[in-house]
């Protein structure tokens, strides 16, 4: 029977035939008469592939596998034999994206067998060994060069090439009150935008020092820090629910001052005078000295509006303690004042024997003009007014 009168499964069976016999040849151009029958069969042009391969035909391997991936994108095994391919031809650039897409693949197979396991750590293994080698080639090429910058270019692009090599996640705000469009997802605020900080930092040895009088003789002033109402659970916040682990001392909360506390404590009263607070009845500001016993971690969460920078000036800082946002992680030193936005994803810990304790203050988001600032206020004041029960 001619060749060209054979259908798909007939070429099919004599090219399995041919190639159990060590005819990688006639075996090509069986499979090759099999898939112009049939090119909708992706199994056809793997073993019109496998063909090629043994005879060393790359190019004719490759054009047989993309084939099978014009019929089937997510064809796994075309994918591995492709990425094999490239990866024997130390065609780098294009076996990662290959090993790449089979284990996003593998990792919607809930129980693959052995043998793609084996795979699929072939795979990671590669991809690690070449994100690795192009870090190092990344951080010799723009090391000194990023090093350079300002500020803000730094931070901003050592962020971008580290999101690049996949190395961080870039994680957006999420705030549970208001959003303010268009503004900056800045983890940390860059300290050029507060030019404040300096005289902040000054006073940070008088306002250690008010703190521990107050910890010395705290009477009612000091609480836990989470409160939930009576009937609520179910979250993150369980475990420091009317828990002392995490407690606070207020001098001011939702935009109304705790005088007593004020009272006692005039140089740290003085130093949050001096700072660009909104002052929105109800609102805003809020400042607390914040405590965190030994071996205590406060949950990952986000906050209300992204209308405010959240200051930290760190005041009894003992080793193993720490402070993520987002994607970078610091650590605290005492003195030294930073600002980051709350509504992105953020967590705390004391991993030390001793307590930490930093005040904690908000202001506006540097990057709002004031005329913005303005509306922000007036649109709080409005809101407000029109959803308070009515005076009776």
């Amino acid at each position: 029977m001619s060749k060209s009168t054979l259908s798909s499964h007939e070429a099919n069976a004599q090219g399995l035939a041919a190639l159990n016999a060590g005819d990688s040849a006639t075996a090509v151009q069986l499979f090759t008469h099999a898939v112009s029958v049939d090119p909708q069969a992706g199994s056809l042009w793997r073993n019109l592939a496998h063909a090629h391969r043994l005879l060393g035909d790359d190019d004719g391997e490759r054009q047989a596998l993309q084939g099978a991936l014009e019929t089937d994108q997510r064809d796994v095994a075309a994918l591995v034999r492709l990425a094999e391919l490239h990866e024997r031809r130390s065609e780098t650039r294009d076996a990662l994206l290959r090993w790449s897409a089979v284990l996003q693949l593998g990792e919607q197979i809930a129980d693959p067998a052995p043998a793609f396991v084996q795979i699929l750590d072939h795979a990671r293994a590669y991809c690690q060994a070449q994100q690795a080698a192009l870090a190092g080639f990344v951080e010799r090429e723009f090391g000194s060069r990023i090093s350079a910058l300002d500020e803000t270019a730094r931070r901003r692009s050592t962020a971008f090439l580290d999101h690049a090599l996949g190395r961080r996640r870039v994680y957006q705000n999420q705030c549970a009150g208001l959003h303010y469009p268009f503004l900056p997802a800045d983890e940390y605020f860059d300290d050029r935008h507060f030019p404040w900080f300096d005289d902040l930092a000054a006073r940070a040895p008088a306002i250690r020092a008010e703190l521990e009088a107050l910890l010395a003789d705290p009477g009612d002033a000091l609480r836990p820090y989470v409160r939930m109402d009576k009937g609520a659970s179910g979250s993150q916040w369980d475990q420091l629910d009317h828990n002392a682990d995490w407690s606070a001392c207020f001098l001011w909360e939702y935009g109304q001052p705790n005088q007593p506390v004020l009272d006692r404590c005039p140089e740290t009263a003085a130093a949050l005078a001096a700072t660009p607070s909104a002052h929105i009845p109800g609102r805003a500001p809020s400042a607390f000295f914040s405590m965190l016993r030994p071996h205590t971690r406060i949950p990952p969460h986000t906050g209300v509006t992204n209308t405010r920078a959240i200051i930290h000036l760190p005041l009894i800082v003992p080793p193993h303690c720490g402070f993520r946002v987002g994607g970078e992680t610091r650590e605290w030193v005492e003195g030294r004042p930073f600002a980051f936005d709350d509504t992105i994803e953020h967590e705390a810990w004391n991993e030390s024997d001793s307590l930490r304790a930093i005040l904690i203050f908000d202001v506006w988001n540097p990057h709002l003009s004031p005329e913005e600032q303005a509306v922000i206020a007036d649109y709080c004041r409005t809101a407000d007014a029109l959803t308070e029960p009515a005076a009776r």
